[in-house]
């Protein structure tokens, strides 16, 4: 990287600043990234106009101390860390970065929400089988008014949200879709289409673009027609391939996202091929996580341990190939590993996730542990649910932790792992998550993961009405 070089943040990036944390923000799709004063002071400097040296220049002309050597070694090696972490593009010729209003303080000593995931409406065109819905959301059809989300969406923002997730079911099924992400651009938060693209017209796009969507992620169920058609159980992969190429030429930054499982673990170097062919901006290779409609299907999901590492094995050099241009993320299955992962980051720490009657939960499937009770925002305002409500409250932090969670030094990364496969698995949401080779329920994923498992068919789930016109 010479000092010639022109840096800009990429597309998928904005720079907040964070009056809670009195901080700087690069704020991207998968979460954001907190600058200490002098990051924050190149990062605001990283415009797609001047180069790697003027910006060590003008950052020499109000820093004292430190040579113009020294300021510019720094500038390359902050840039070369957007650079690894797909933060960065050097296209002049895009628009200059832009640079938000500042984000509100939360009132309270609760830990202060990141994320807000808006589950807008459980309609969706497609029967995916391994659907994160609830088994019975064909029995829950009241979704919130246009009023009532945006009022959520504003109280989150209040509450110290930058990110907001407009997902599903299908978002596309709410007619207001337009006006809610026009609300979220109003308030500044960065705001992120996760849809299957199905029933996505141009001129809808266009409009959703027009309001302020700032990212598109797109559902891919395999690089094969035949069987993405056949997981999703619907006739829509080539339309989806469609969609992803008019997201690109609208300016739009593009994640495919594709949930990996039995029967397309062996596409990984078809499916990158696919994400470089409709420039995708990132690519999401998740593994099956195992509650709701997944747990159903789980003996038609699960793969072998031997897929699971050739499937990672390919990922890896694409990973290394494409860093800079193009994020390749795996997500190992929880069935596979030793400790479990930091789900959601911790129980009601750092997402808040509304469903489309209005409760709040802390993740998309904790209506399954039905030991709890989620209050809606119909009652209460998002800050009180969120600050002292018994649900959010139930497995925050350590002290609800039981041995060995309670003595482990990795509480603080892990969190205690997921709830909600706790109580698919043991029937007790506190119990110590089954992934980790220390529980007592370990044993149960171990002999679920090497039992033999003859070919079996998808229990699909029911495709809800008025969701597949495209409009």
């Amino acid at each position: 990287m010479t000092p010639g070089f022109v840096p800009r943040l990429a597309k998928k990036a904005r720079l907040r600043w964070d009056r809670h944390a009195a901080k700087w923000l690069i704020v991207y799709p998968e979460r954001g990234l907190e600058l200490n004063d002098a990051a924050a002071m190149i990062a605001k400097k990283c415009d797609g106009v001047r180069t790697i040296a003027e910006i060590a220049a003008a950052i020499a002309e109000d820093v004292r101390g430190a040579s113009r050597d020294e300021i510019e070694a720094d500038v390359v090696a902050f840039v070369k860390m957007l650079e690894g972490r797909g933060l960065l593009r050097g296209d002049a010729s895009a628009p200059p970065l832009r640079q938000e209003s500042e984000v509100r303080a939360p009132a309270s000593s609760a830990p202060r929400p990141y994320t807000l995931i808006a589950e807008l409406t459980y309609r969706c065109p497609l029967r995916c089988p391994y659907c994160s819905n609830p088994l019975d959301y064909a029995e829950h059809h009241a979704e919130l008014t246009t009023d009532e989300w945006k009022r959520v969406f504003t109280e989150a923002e209040a509450l110290g949200v930058v990110q907001l997730h407009l997902t599903g079911g299908e978002p596309l099924a709410r007619k207001d879709l337009e006006a809610l992400a026009a609300h979220a651009s109003e308030l500044g938060l960065y705001t992120n289409l996760v849809t299957s693209g199905v029933p996505l017209a141009r001129d809808r796009l266009e409009a959703l673009a027009s309001a302020g969507i700032d990212h598109v992620q797109v559902s891919v169920q395999s690089s094969r027609p035949d069987r993405a058609d056949a997981v999703a159980g619907y006739p829509g992969h080539a339309h989806k391939l469609e969609v992803m190429r008019w997201v690109k030429e609208l300016g739009l930054p593009l994640t495919m996202n594709v949930v990996l499982h039995r029967e397309n673990l062996d596409e990984i170097d078809a499916l990158v091929a696919l994400a470089e062919e409709v420039s995708a901006d990132r690519l999401e290779l998740a593994n099956t996580q195992y509650v709701s409609w997944a747990l159903a299907n789980r003996d038609a999901l699960l793969p072998t341990r031997e897929q699971i590492e050739r499937a990672a094995a390919k990922a890896a050099p694409h990973r290394e190939r494409l860093r800079g241009s193009m994020d390749v993320l795996f997500v190992k299955p929880d069935y596979f590993g030793t400790r479990p992962k930091a789900c959601m980051d911790g129980w009601a720490r750092r997402f808040v996730q509304v469903i489309p009657d209005g409760r709040v939960v802390p993740c998309h499937a904790a209506t399954s542990i039905t030991t709890l009770r989620f209050d809606s925002v119909k009652d209460r305002s998002l800050a009180e649910i969120w600050e002292s409500s018994e649900a959010m409250n139930a497995f925050r932090g350590e002290g609800w932790m039981p041995e060995p969670c309670r003595s482990c030094d990795r509480r603080g990364v892990d969190f205690g792992g997921c709830r909600c496969q706790a109580f698919a698995l043991t029937g007790d949401a506190s119990a110590t998550d089954p992934a980790c080779e220390l529980a007592p329920a370990h044993p149960r994923i171990v002999e679920e993961r090497e039992r033999d498992r003859a070919p079996r068919r998808y229990l699909h789930r029911g495709a809800r009405p008025d969701a597949g016109a495209r409009r």
